[in-house]
């Protein structure tokens, strides 16, 4: 069995190595676009409601592509769906890339490059998480799980740091074109990647009916829906304080300077959190987690209760130690109770059961706090998150798993 500090260094583990450094090459890229296109899209003399459309476009065909993607993540070869999509996605940047150097570029045609990123990128999430655990021993999948969200997390970090660099030193176009980059150097990890994959038995079915044993998986474990269910609520609700009115409460009432602190205070919390789940290993770790995501409502609270920076930040640390915490003690328990063959498709409906309502807070967030106040929103936020965290804790199903 590998030593502890060996993970990515031990000579049986090469396909979580590949595993690894194609997903992490992705994770550095694709906080690079979001970045180089909003300023593409502004730049083009677009405004900020044709800014929305082109992002809305994206989560949109990114939440409903993602079903079809755990379905053929259980029914075709996973390294596959992520080589194909990896050099899909690269070929599209390439694309979007070259016709902003080339100023070819406008705006619908950013709407549908992007749209057509979203569901490449969708189509190979569900196979890509569901690969950690053909690639190390049981005995490691803990170890696994957190050091690949560790350099994930560190890697996105990077990206949005590197992608203003390169926005304001040369360009867009050349910033997405390093995306590009980082996708091709995905194809090739991910093409070398050698696991034995279990294939569907019995005759095959249509796609609507294995989603629908997904569903039903999903539907016979308690823990299952109802984590599913308060991801929903977190990101209807946390996803609008965070995306409007964080930067309007902390960036206008204390400073631009200080809004950009809290964002990296947040990802310093899934940093250290990575780190501490790589030590950590607590028994019932499904309930552990649950108790350190009521940490996030510290974040909206922070906001609504106090002018401090200090307090901000503190808030904006603990949420994103929290939330790391937990997303990996929940990975980890989707990966040690869910059926080989249909680990895909509970994870494509995870993805589509937490991001769902995300676009609707986004919408509805401004005009309902211009109605009640805008602290008084972000106080209501952080409590009705709260509520809901809590009441999770009273499963028998989370308390026990």
């Amino acid at each position: 069995m590998p030593s502890r500090p060996a993970l990515l260094r031990h000579p049986d583990l090469r396909d979580f190595r590949l595993l690894v450094a194609g997903a992490t090459a992705s994770s550095f890229g694709n906080a690079i676009t979001p970045v180089a296109l909003a300023f593409a899209v502004l730049d083009l003399g677009g405004s900020a409601s044709e800014l929305g459309l082109v992002v809305a476009v994206f989560a949109l065909l990114e939440v409903v592509t993602a079903l079809f993607g755990g379905v053929l993540g259980d029914r075709i070869p996973r390294r596959l769906m992520m080589e194909g999509s990896a050099a899909g996605s690269a070929l599209v940047q390439a694309t979007l890339a070259a016709s902003l150097l080339t100023g070819v570029a406008t705006i619908p045609l950013l709407a549908v490059l992007g749209g057509l990123t979203g569901v490449l990128s969708a189509l190979s999430q569900p196979s890509s998480r569901a690969m950690t655990r053909l690639t190390v021993p049981a005995a490691d999948l803990a170890r696994a799980v957190a050091t690949r969200t560790m350099l994930q997390t560190s890697a996105m970090t990077a990206g949005y740091a590197v992608g203003g660099v390169l926005v304001a030193g040369v360009g867009s176009g050349w910033a997405i074109a390093i995306d590009a980059a980082t996708y091709a150097v995905s194809a090739v990890c991910f093409g070398r990647i050698r696991v034995a994959q279990a294939r569907p038995e019995g005759p095959r079915t249509s796609m609507l009916a294995d989603l629908g044993e997904g569903v039903r998986e999903v539907l016979r474990h308690t823990w299952l829906w109802l984590m599913i269910l308060q991801a929903m609520v977190y990101h209807l609700l946390y996803g609008g304080a965070q995306g409007v009115l964080g930067p309007v409460v902390v960036g206008e009432g204390i400073g631009r300077s200080a809004w950009g602190f809290a964002m990296a205070a947040l990802m310093a919390g899934f940093v250290v959190g990575s780190v501490v789940a790589m030590r950590w290993r607590p028994r019932r770790s499904l309930y552990a987690g649950a108790w350190l995501l009521c940490l996030t409502a510290l974040f909206p609270l922070a906001m609504a209760l106090s002018g401090s920076l200090t307090v901000i930040l503190a808030g904006a640390f603990l949420h994103g130690f929290g939330l790391q915490l937990f997303d990996i003690f929940w990975d980890l328990s989707i990966q040690r109770h869910v059926p080989e063959d249909k680990l895909a498709r509970v994870y494509s409906l995870d993805v589509v059961g937490s991001f769902v309502a995300r676009p609707v807070g986004l919408a509805l967030t401004g005009p309902v706090a211009e109605a009640v106040g805008l602290h008084r929103w972000l106080l209501v936020v952080g409590l009705a998150m709260l509520a809901v965290e809590v009441a999770a804790l009273f499963s028998r199903e989370v308390r026990r798993l």
